[in-house]
């Protein structure tokens, strides 16, 4: 059984004007996500800014999210690093309060082999479990899992349920798809990309525009699982210009910057994030307002 399908909120971390974590504005943001039709919370991803977090920041924000969203639906902990013993710390840490799966990024900066990544989530899986998300996002780690690894990891550890793809590749998604032959979940995370993720097989999204519109995606994943191509098509094609807004810089400085415009207490980034551009500021704006959220 997928640990979700539909779509899933890589969620922010909304800080204090002193950098410490705003659990208040969480807290609302989480009850509107799920009011919103939000199918699961990625906490402490990329988008929540898990890589500047303290191990106590990093538990203490995955706790708060689980005890809020107390079982409404699934809560999925970050807990991927390019050291293998610090993943498996904070990956057992999450599993004690209560995550109820992991999302583990590949081993960034330092990298490793093909087999080093299959060493890797062994090692993760041998100490938890819960099931656990492979996270492919090359573009930030400069590590791929190569589909045959993906599908070895998936066949061969037994907790490795699912791959978040954000290769940016439909190519070799496809063949990952092929190879799996059902053995592996597979998630887009990339919003520009879900329909054609679903189209080969997907069973949601990890999305960074559910911040913004965790209606809109949630039913445009709802559409196409359903057989209605043509409205969750209309969805995806709706929102890419907001889509491109939301990465007109590094994520998640957009999507904070969105969301403090929105009404949201979504604070500052943490160092070495810098506030949106002016200029971008702009065009989020006007994104914003051609979508109807302004």
């Amino acid at each position: 059984m997928a640990i979700f399908t539909g779509a899933g909120v890589a969620i922010i971390t909304p800080f204090n004007e002193d950098g410490t974590i705003n659990f208040d504005a969480f807290g609302k943001i989480i009850e509107d996500q799920i009011s919103g039709g939000t199918d699961a919370i990625i906490v402490c991803g990329t988008t929540g800014e898990s890589s500047t977090m303290t191990d106590e920041e990093h538990i203490s924000a995955i706790k708060y999210c689980v005890e809020k969203v107390a079982g409404r639906i699934p809560v999925i902990a970050g807990t991927g690093s390019n050291c293998t013993r610090e993943a498996v710390n904070i990956s057992v840490e999450a599993e004690k309060v209560g995550a109820d799966a992991l999302l583990c990024v590949t081993p960034y900066y330092n990298k490793c082999t093909q087999e080093g990544l299959y060493q890797y989530y062994k090692a993760i899986s041998d100490a938890v479990n819960i099931p656990i998300i492979m996270y492919n996002i090359p573009g930030r780690t400069g590590t791929t899992i190569q589909p045959e690894t993906a599908v070895r990891i998936a066949k061969e550890v037994e907790n490795v349920v699912a791959v978040k793809e954000a290769s940016g590749n439909i190519s070799a998604v496809a063949k990952l798809a092929s190879l799996a032959d059902g053995c592996i979940d597979i998630y887009s995370g990339n919003d520009d990309q879900v329909l054609p993720i679903l189209s080969l097989g997907g069973k949601g999204v990890i999305s960074v525009w559910s911040n913004v519109a965790p209606k809109k995606v949630h039913d445009m994943v709802s559409a196409f699982l359903e057989g209605d191509i043509t409205t969750a098509m209309d969805i995806q094609l709706e929102a890419i210009n907001l889509i491109d807004a939301l990465f007109c810089e590094v994520n998640p400085i957009p999507v904070k910057a969105a969301m403090n415009m929105l009404g949201y207490n979504a604070g500052v980034l943490r160092a070495p994030l810098t506030e949106l551009s002016d200029a971008h500021k702009e065009i989020m704006k006007k994104a914003l307002k051609e979508y109807g959220l302004l």
